[in-house]
């Protein structure tokens, strides 16, 4: 009995990752159903080349950096985000994070009005980007940064609009207790 605790457990265990896995996989969009069929969906709504055609020239959300084209401006957020590393009910560490905006030029967008809604929609997702293990290892990669960027400018675009082109990470500092 002693031996086969250990296995019912382990199976136990797997079995409820992959169920896990299963039920929190993200909802595929028409890009990514069109690239798992060769084709990357164009502007137009047509499919342009396969993956991998452009090589390291192609932008957008396959992890590399595709800067705005046009002018914009970059709006600094005047305070820094400051959240907490919670491990095992204990704060183990502080990380503090400086962002700006890149907005398109002719923005809309004033500190003034519009920072305090936008502050407390990027601070929630810091929040549960530390709670997932976002700011544990090596959290300074560059995958991990880009990703971080994405959830972040896409938050700014729900709650801005399309004025938003990308959020920039000015700082980053973590301090351990």
């Amino acid at each position: 009995m002693r031996k086969l605790l250990p296995a019912l457990l382990l199976i136990l265990g797997l079995a409820a990752g992959a169920g896990a896995g299963w039920f929190l996989k993200p909802t595929p969009t028409p890009a990514d159903e069109a690239a798992a069929h060769g084709a990357v969906p164009d502007e137009a709504g047509g499919h342009g080349e396969a993956p991998g055609d452009h090589g390291a020239e192609s932008g957008g959300e396959g992890g590399h950096y595709d800067p705005a084209t046009g002018p914009t401006e970059t709006v600094r957020l005047p305070n820094q985000f400051v959240v907490p590393v919670i491990v095992e009910r204990r704060v183990q560490a502080m990380v503090v994070i400086g962002l700006a905006l890149e907005l398109e030029a002719g923005h809309t967008f004033s500190v003034q009005n519009d920072e305090a809604r936008l502050r407390a929609v990027l601070l929630q997702l810091l929040f549960d980007h530390a709670n997932i293990g976002g700011f544990n290892g090596l959290f300074t990669s560059g995958e991990a940064l880009l990703s971080l960027r994405r959830i972040l400018r896409e938050a700014a675009r729900r709650e801005l609009g399309p004025q938003v082109t990308d959020v920039l990470i000015t700082e980053l500092l973590r301090q351990e207790n």
